[in-house]
Order: structure tokens, then C-alpha cells, then sequence
């Protein structure tokens, strides 16, 4: 069975969303994933929203190219969440027809989390994207396990999504048996990469792999093979590759077209 591929904004993180797209449609992917709204205060993000000749460029992109957008990133659900206060990021997903928006667990207080995550979901509904909690080792959602616990205990919103990111499998607590255990209807897509798998870094180092020096599939010990073939076959994956260093010496183009020709092997 064929995968759909999707860049994600990591892996394409040099260019603006209309850039990204044409570079997807150059290396064979089907969709992007892009950052919109930015990890944290002052980080890198690309800029669309409130600019509307940038959304006309990105639209004519995606008309003339064909390639789709998957996943927008970045809501984050901390102890003061409010869902109105990405409104702007939910009108741009809706025209862009984008499938789901990137979410992450910022709050210790799991109740009040799984409260904010399902208001999150029912807002969203009119837009039509899914709200996919990335489990994150360094996070309040550390692993598939929290993340299902919180899926089920704000009622399984029709919206609801877990997003596993093979760099966050390999550094949790998270078994092949826990990936197994997510049901089929909480699964929109996953992303892959590679590193070295284990429980023995620093938060700071976790987030730096995350954020700046992941492997290629196949460089690392992380059990890909092993997630992959637990995941639904049909799964569409993003493939999410950042290497500043090896990034330095190679064109955009050339680092999309090695990322997923890694990845196919693991998800093929």
C-alpha cells in the first residue's frame, strides 16, 4: 500500500510556506507541514498569518503544484489556555483545507489539561482540522500512555487526535505495546526521524535533538522498524528531519529528497 508522505516544517524550515510547497512538489511529497505560530516566544516560525499576499502565494502554490497542507503547527496548552487566542490560526488552516494542527501539553494539572484540550477540540470543529496531542517526553504529556489517558477522559472528541513522533517514542517510556493500545480513530498521521533511543538525557538535550540535530532514519538506535509495522499501514507519516549541521552544506531540495528516500525503507 502506497504512504502518504507530508514535509514537515522542520524538515523544510528554511523556506516560506510557498517555498515549501514547491520544494515538496520537486521531492515527491504529497503535503507540508507548517509553523505558523511559533514554540515559544521569539522562536523561528513561518509568516502567514495576518499577511495576505504571503496566504495568495501560498494558495497559488498549492494550486499550481498540487501538494496539500497536513499539519499546521503550534498550539500549546499551558495552566492560562484560551482557544480563542489562535482564532487566526484556524481561519488560515481552514483555507489552506489544512488536516490537523500540531498540539502540545503544557500544564501539570491533567485535569485541568484534558478540560482545555476538549474545549480546544469543540472550538476547532467548524474549521475541519484535528487537534493532534504530540506526546513529548520533557512536557506534561510524557508518553502514549498520558496521551490516550487524556484523550479518554475528555470523552473522545470526534476531532481528537494523538500524533506519535518517532524521536519522542524512542526517548519515553512508551512501548510497541502502548502504540498498539491507540485506537485506529486517534491516529492521523505520525512523523519519523532517528537519534539515539534511550531514558538517560537532560531535558535541555532532549529538546536540542528535537529542535536542532535529529538523524536521518536509520542512523539511530530507535526501533523504526518496530513503530512503523505497530502503526496503521495506511498512516499517513511526516517526515520531520532537522540537522542544522548537516543542513549547512546541503540545499533544501537535496535534504528533502535524502529525507524521504531514508525514510521509505521503515515505512514501506
Amino acid at each position: 500500500m502506497s504512504r502518504i508522505y507530508s514535509l514537515a516544517y522542520l524538515g523544510s524550515h528554511r523556506c516560506s510556506p510557498a517555498e515549501a510547497i514547491r520544494v515538496a512538489a520537486q521531492t515527491g511529497y504529497h503535503f507540508v507541514g507548517l509553523r505558523l505560530w511559533p514554540n515559544a516566544p521569539g522562536a523561528q516560525q513561518q509568516h502567514l498569518l495576518n499577511q495576505p499576499e504571503a496566504l495568495r502565494e501560498t494558495l497559488a502554490a498549492q494550486r499550481d503544484t498540487g501538494v496539500g497542507v497536513f499539519d499546521l503547527e503550534i498550539i500549546r496548552i499551558g495552566d492560562n489556555f484560551d482557544p480563542h487566542s489562535w482564532d487566526a490560526l484556524y481561519n488560515v488552516g481552514a483555507a489552506l483545507k489544512a488536516k490537523a494542527i500540531l498540539v502540545a501539553g503544557d500544564d501539570d494539572n491533567e485535569a485541568r489539561l484534558t478540560e482545555n484540550y476538549a474545549r480546544l477540540c469543540e472550538v476547532m470543529k467548524p474549521f475541519g482540522m484535528t487537534a493532534d496531542l504530540e506526546f513529548m517526553p520533557w512536557t506534561a504529556v510524557k508518553d502514549a500512555k498520558s496521551a490516550l489517558r487524556i484523550m479518554r477522559n475528555a470523552g473522545m472528541p470526534t476531532n481528537a487526535g494523538i500524533l506519535v513522533d518517532a524521536l519522542h517514542f524512542g526517548r519515553s517510556t512508551t512501548t510497541l505495546d502502548d502504540i498498539r493500545a491507540i485506537p485506529r480513530e486517534l491516529l492521523h498521521y505520525a512523523q519519523i526521524c532517528d537519534a539515539q533511543a534511550g531514558l538517560q538525557f537532560t531535558t535541555e538535550q532532549m529538546i536540542h535533538t528535537a529542535r536542532c540535530e535529529r538523524l536521518l532514519p536509520g542512523d539511530g538506535t530507535i526501533d523504526l522498524q518496530g513503530l512503523f509495522a505497530a502503526l496503521p499501514s495506511d498512516l499517513p507519516i511526516s517526515v520531520e528531519v532537522v540537522n542544522l549541521g548537516r543542513e549547512a552544506v546541503t540545499s533544501v531540495q537535496d535534504w528533502a529528497a535524502e529525507c524521504l528516500a531514508k525514510s521509505r525503507p521503515f515505512t514501506e
